[in-house]
């Protein structure tokens, strides 16, 4: 391949982060294995992050941009009220089959387990992925469980972090149809059918 054919510098960091940051650990990962790993310079890194952690905020800000994309066009797409809240499950799928980006589970969990007590732009981060999961899981129940729509959305997000868990496990073999399953199982308590 020739360097012209070669992407920029600042996407193949954001490659490198994508791909080892969330699996081996951000702060076990050190910055000459990122440069390494994305065939770059130090000085490349400072020039268009100004640090690992800005350069693990934008990665992340990516996952978050990609995923609710992911997302949308799943709830679109769904016939009813039932598959709208369900499609969470969807869409982890095609996110994972179309590999978007390729980790062993959740790099949100993966970074917040790492680092409890972010802040900054990664805590903002952060906290910007589970308010998108908790508003949208809440809004999606409304229709199918009213004044119950809170508890509803609440066994549906357990159900899905289980499932992302579940990929470090690896079992159940298949976590997303276990996952879904669950959360199938939860509409029907919540709703008499």
């Amino acid at each position: 391949m020739t360097s012209d054919r070669l992407p920029s510098a600042r996407a193949r960091l954001l490659t490198a982060a994508d791909r080892v940051l969330f699996d081996r650990g951000i702060r076990a990962t050190p910055v000459d294995d990122l440069l390494r790993e994305a065939h770059v310079s130090a000085a490349s890194l400072y020039t268009h992050f100004g640090s690992k952690e800005s350069l693990v905020a934008e990665a992340l800000r990516v996952r978050l941009t990609d995923w609710r994309a992911v997302w949308d066009a799943h709830v679109l797409a769904a016939d009813d009220d039932r598959g709208r809240l369900t499609a969470v499950f969807d869409a982890l799928a095609s996110y994972q089959r179309e590999a978007h980006h390729p980790s062993r589970w959740c790099a949100f969990l993966a970074t917040a387990t790492e680092l409890p007590d972010a802040s900054g732009v990664i805590g903002d981060l952060l906290a910007e992925d589970s308010a998108l999961l908790t508003d949208r899981l809440l809004r999606l129940s409304r229709p199918l469980a009213g004044a119950r729509a809170t508890d509803l959305a609440d066994e549906v997000l357990l159900a899905y972090s289980g499932t992302l868990a579940s990929f470090l496990r690896g079992s159940p073999r298949s976590p997303i149809e276990t996952g879904r399953r669950l959360a199938q199982a939860a509409i029907r308590t919540h709703t008499g059918g």
